[in-house]
């Protein structure tokens, strides 16, 4: 592995792996950095998708009116069954039927469609025959426990879910009388409609026709809407339109380096936005065949699924690189993989040491990228012909103006000097810019300031245009890849008889990045048992999922707070780490 020598936010400028032609595999789609940004335009990369506006049609339809309609567009694995594949003449007609289901419901243009479901067909396919329908997809991620899911259906209006006969037990039951906007449930897997309001999914299917007219889809009509976590109040709803599907297709080009041949994976589930952005649309824009893989994680199957199925392209988190180093560097030579030549990682910052082990472990290192919910796509890269330093994001997407800014004595924004930390911004203007938050309009105008996005992620670029992540600016929690409200974890907690008061962190952990851990004050009569705690960790689970609730419980007389009452998480941080405690002016006496 090679020597480096660290710096604050990552290894210092002369720390590089250099690239050359002999480590690309094929010519990449971006060789030259600084004439693609010169000669990069987005009106030119709209052309790439022929015309088509509706992002359903456009990653579909469009293939098969091409000649492409025989190509395997999905491969679904499962530990249980053969691969299922799905050509792009079987997604369209499935896709075309859900969208034709949707109308017969009466779900009209802009309406709110989510689901509920794993890496299964049906989510795929809703998903397309959604945006053929104009209506607006909304994916929740299955892990979420009762609470975050109700949260969620109740702030985007939902009027319909498609879920699984077990998620619905679990999960939807409980909480439907507290939606009274949920008009329809459609399970997958039950033939007979267990009642009127709760249908079954495949016979809607088998029912409807297999064409659909595609209604006129204009460029800024609504399209996706992701939930993504604040520090204070309820989730956020990021609405994106269709436009953004120009966005997606652009940055699998140029930043995950797709061609027409590639086999590719990625790992993130579609209940969050990579596993849309990047693991529906853009590579079913391009036309590659995408691999699905429904089990969780676990190294032997996955280093299976790189070397039997051909992966050329392969887009994953930091935290399952992390898991793979730990089961080892031995364990992953015990197979080849003679098509993968592209390695990438998203989800929160990778680690130096992380992206050495892929050129150590696979012939080839990883490259980092960032983005964010907001921006639905893909900003700043690591691409196959660049050199790369370890521990850096990379460059800015061609398209994409992005600066280190900093605020001035007068209260407005100035860029920043190479080196100097400040918040990254970023100019708006890009397709998948988020359009708004969700009914939160004031939210919404507080990310922009003095004509920049403002990314809430502090940072630093380097004298030759290298971004590095330094930290969150607010106290989100980034937790195996996944955004994690405090707040919404305190709301919880708070319920629970023996609580009186809740702080809420993320605590650093060598494989999730972050884990959350919960301080707690108790009401009167409880003791602060080991008993007490694991209850309040289960509690925890059932209502909030495993992906949001806290993994470690802490009991403390009082809580840390300003005089105003708010509760200073930076410092429970501050002090569960050993770091300075900076300004404690304002704190309760």
């Amino acid at each position: 592995m090679a020597d480096l020598t660290f710096a604050k936010g990552g290894p210092v400028a002369q720390s590089e792996l250099s690239k050359a032609p002999r480590d690309w595999g094929l010519p990449p789609n971006l060789i030259d950095y600084e004439a693609a940004r010169r000669d990069f335009n987005w009106p030119s990369a709209q052309a790439e998708l022929g015309g088509f506006t509706n992002m359903g049609e456009a990653v579909v339809d469009r293939h098969v009116l091409e000649g492409r309609g025989t190509k395997v567009a999905l491969r679904f694995l499962s530990p249980d069954r053969p691969p299922r594949d799905l050509t792009f003449d079987q997604l369209m007609e499935l896709s075309n039927r859900f969208a034709n289901v949707l109308t017969h419901l009466g779900i009209l243009k802009g309406e709110r469609v989510f689901t509920l479901l794993g890496r299964v067909p049906e989510l795929y396919l809703t998903a397309l025959g959604t945006l053929k329908r104009r209506a607006v997809f909304c994916p929740l991620f299955s892990a979420f426990g009762p609470e975050p899911v109700r949260t969620r259906l109740g702030l985007g209006g939902a009027r319909l879910l498609i879920t699984t006969p077990a998620l619905f037990r679990r999960k939807i039951a409980p909480i439907r009388e507290q939606l009274p906007l949920l008009e329809f449930v459609l399970l997958t897997g039950w033939e007979e409609a267990p009642g009127a309001r709760t249908l079954a999914l495949e016979s809607l299917m088998q029912s409807a026709a297999g064409d659909f007219q595609v209604g006129p889809t204009f460029p800024d009509d609504p399209a996706l809407l992701h939930f993504t976590s604040g520090t204070t109040g309820t989730p956020k709803g990021a609405l994106h339109i269709h436009q953004a599907l120009v966005a997606h297709y652009a940055t699998g080009k140029l930043a995950l380096d797709l061609h027409p041949d590639d086999i590719y994976w990625c790992t993130a589930d579609p209940g969050w936005v990579t596993g849309t952005s990047y693991g529906i649309l853009a590579p079913l824009a391009h036309g590659v065949t995408s691999l699905v893989d429904e089990a969780d994680f676990d190294a032997r199957r996955w280093l299976d699924i790189l070397s039997t199925q051909g992966v050329s392209v392969w887009y994953t988190a930091p935290t399952a690189i992390r898991m793979l180093m730990k089961a080892g560097t031995a364990l992953v030579k015990t197979r080849t993989y003679p098509r993968l030549r592209f390695l990438a990682s998203v989800g929160e910052p990778l680690n130096p040491e992380a992206v050495l082990w892929g050129k150590e472990a696979f012939g080839r290192p990883f490259h980092d990228n960032w983005w964010q919910t907001e921006t639905g796509g893909i900003m700043v890269a690591n691409y196959a012909a660049m050199d790369i330093r370890p521990g850096s994001m990379g460059k800015p997407l061609p398209g994409v103006e992005a600066a280190i800014v900093v605020e001035t004595p007068d209260g407005h924004l100035s860029v920043a000097a190479a080196g100097q930390e400040g918040e990254l911004a970023l100019r708006p203007g890009w397709p998948s810019m988020f359009r708004a938050y969700w009914n939160e309009p004031k939210r919404y105008f507080n990310c922009f300031k003095d004509g920049w996005y403002l990314s809430g992620d502090l940072a630093r670029r380097d004298s030759d245009g290298y971004f590095w992540f330094v930290a969150r600016k607010d106290d989100v929690i980034k937790s195996s890849g996944h955004l994690v409200g405090p707040f919404e974890v305190e709301s919880v907690l708070m319920e629970h008889p023996a609580v009186a008061e809740v702080g809420v962190i993320g605590k650093p952990d060598p494989v999730a990045f972050e884990l959350v851990k919960a301080f707690v004050t108790l009401k009167d009569g409880y003791l602060p048992t080991e008993t007490l705690g694991e209850d309040l960790l289960g509690y925890g689970r059932k209502r909030l999922g495993a992906a949001v609730a806290p993994k470690e419980i802490a009991f403390l007389d009082k809580l840390p707070r300003t005089r105003s009452g708010k509760i200073l998480r930076r410092l429970l941080k501050a002090r569960e780490l050993g770091l300075p405690e900076g300004d404690t002016s304002t704190l309760e006496a």
